[in-house]
């Protein structure tokens, strides 16, 4: 049975793809547009959330000065107030990602594209050669979900830390490191 493949011009590309298919990454909400900071506080005190996200970021004052505020765009708000409205906007607006899921981590990888290891350099996952087969479980992906949970994965880190922590955890260094010289990889996950 087939499971979800990702495609793209370097290994990391086509593992992000691939991530990217089964699990939500950190985002922003499209309807979090507002600039000024009284359209940023009347969007906040809008919802239950919003109240909570600014008590959060360290806005203390009462109802009164917050229907003072609400009621004139014009007030002569403190900028330290601005600064903490602002900050519990930028907050309310991204959504952080969700966590790399068990069955990613647990699965089956078969990468089809150019391997080389030592002076073996050849096409996987096609007529002649079989995709490169790499369980998961065995890796370790501290650092991989680390980096997707701060919005910090980017193609190279993912590709290095998917060679180091999970390809050579499952089979070993090869005959001297793992490389992925190739212009197109798929990765496909089963």
């Amino acid at each position: 049975m087939a499971g979800p493949t990702g495609r793209g011009g370097s290994l990391g590309a086509a593992l992000n793809d691939l991530l990217r298919s089964q699990v939500t990454p950190r985002h922003r909400l499209s309807s979090y547009t507002a600039k000024h900071w009284h359209a940023q506080l009347s969007q906040l005190t809008g919802t239950r959330r919003g109240y909570q996200v600014l008590q959060d970021a360290g806005l203390g004052v009462t109802t009164q000065t917050l229907i003072n505020w609400l009621s004139d765009p014009d007030y002569n708000v403190r900028r330290s107030y601005r600064d903490i409205i602002h900050t519990a906007y930028e907050n309310a607006a991204i959504v952080p990602a969700e966590p790399i899921p068990d069955h990613v981590k647990d699965g089956q990888f078969e990468i089809s594209g150019l391997v080389k290891t030592g002076d073996d350099e050849r096409e996987r996952g096609n007529r002649r050669a079989a995709p490169l087969r790499i369980d998961g479980s065995r890796g370790n992906w501290a650092a991989l979900a680390e980096l997707w949970l701060a919005d910090e994965l980017t193609d190279d880190d993912f590709e290095d830390h998917f060679i180091d922590d999970v390809i050579v955890a499952d089979i070993g260094e090869g005959t001297d490191g793992w490389e992925f010289p190739g212009a197109s990889y798929s990765v496909e996950l089963r």
